[in-house]
């Protein structure tokens, strides 16, 4: 199998001062779901990931990439004292057993501008790069800037560099794919403004084979929908048909704007999962869906996985979708805020977990207590002194 081609997971994340998250190592699954209180991390977790992905896309870069954050400061762990040092490390593993690593450290000079204190890059337990090297020395300047983000020097690692490039976010908000002109200046929007845009530019015969796939799928969430497909208005604009049977003999037609919420954001989670590609990362995949239909959510990941070899990084709020039993403990990740930063722990590291199950607890029952904020019906008083 050619280079191209190798199917590539995050196998390792480390994280040192991110955020909410003063030290942190896990390994992951093709499928890793986070679980957690609010506040405690679960989308600074994901955008561990994301914030590799500016580093590799076009016009991205580690300086754009901390700047779309609002600076060093915003990003430090608050634990985080004397050593201010920033560190984001992975290690992603092929179908075939290559496997890459790849440090980057940073942290703001008394100037406040943003310096690299290290880089690092090894393939197969060979070191491809380690900096600072003698040119940095000789040129501090350097260190503004990552190899990973340069063409010119990436050579060796490039393979690396798409993957990362590869990874997606997606948090689909219905009303912008409602929107009619959603499409105009957005590219990969992570919130789904120019969707149906990514859909038409998909090959005829790829779309249609998708949009089946997932006619299929929506007909168990949605039994009144008999067929959908793909449209250009006389604008150009590209719009989702549905058609809906009903007590009309010939059923009647509808476009996305008269779509449900549910219906809108579990078509762009199909999509999205068979599409391939690098990793998939999602934040609560079960809003605006019926309960039974977020039963089957890691299922329907599961098998799609199968077929696109896509990894999925989630997470979720849902006793619902942590009902299915062929969730493994090590796909599991529990956040747990502290006054020394946030704790990550796989389910099946945590005695109690794994006695509650072997009570014959669901792991629904014995993971989503621990998500639960201290006293909540205090709310129902506030507004009364």
């Amino acid at each position: 199998m050619g280079e191209k081609t190798k199917k590539y997971r995050f196998s390792k994340i480390w994280l040192k001062n991110w955020k909410n998250f003063a030290q942190v190592e896990v390994n992951l699954q093709h499928r890793v779901i986070l679980v957690g209180p609010n506040a405690s991390g679960k989308s600074n977790f994901l955008d561990a990931f994301r914030f590799l992905r500016d580093l590799a896309s076009p016009g991205g870069g580690l300086q754009e990439a901390i700047r779309r954050r609002g600076g060093v400061g915003t990003i430090r762990c608050l634990a985080a004292r004397r050593d201010s040092e920033i560190e984001i490390g992975v290690v992603i593993e092929s179908q075939e057993n290559t496997r890459w690593e790849y440090e980057l450290a940073f942290k703001q000079d008394p100037q406040r501008r943003v310096r690299l204190m290290k880089e690092r890059v090894v393939r197969e337990a060979q070191e491809l790069l380690v900096r600072p090297d003698q040119d940095d020395n000789q040129d501090p300047e350097r260190l503004t800037q990552t190899h990973l983000e340069q063409v010119n020097v990436n050579r060796d690692f490039r393979e690396m560099v798409s993957f990362f490039a590869s990874i997606r976010y997606l948090h689909i908000v219905p009303q912008l794919v409602r929107e009619p002109d959603r499409s105009v200046g957005r590219f990969n929007d992570p919130f789904g403004g120019d969707f149906l845009e990514q859909v038409a530019k998909t090959p005829e015969k790829s779309r249609s084979a998708r949009l089946r796939r997932i006619q299929e799928a929506l007909k168990v969430a949605v039994p009144q929908l008999s067929a959908i497909e793909l449209k250009r208005d006389e604008r150009g604009t590209p719009h989702l048909r549905g058609k809906y049977e009903h007590w009309r003999p010939q059923g009647a037609w509808q476009t996305e704007d008269q779509f449900s919420d549910g219906t809108l954001r579990l078509l762009g989670l199909l999509w999205a999962v068979m599409e391939g590609g690098g990793p998939l990362l999602l934040e609560e995949p079960e809003l605006s869906l019926h309960p039974e239909i977020v039963r089957y959510l890691p299922q329907m990941f599961a098998r799609l996985q199968r077929r696109t070899g896509r990894q999925v990084i989630f997470s979720t709020h849902s006793s619902d979708l942590l009902q299915d039993e062929g969730i493994g403990l090590d796909e599991v990740f529990l956040l747990r805020p502290s006054p020394e930063g946030t704790k990550v722990e796989a389910a099946g590291s945590l005695d109690d977990v794994r006695d509650l199950l072997n009570g014959g607890l669901t792991l629904a029952e014995a993971i989503i207590p621990k998500t639960r904020p201290v006293r909540p019906e205090q709310l129902s008083l506030f507004g009364d002194s």
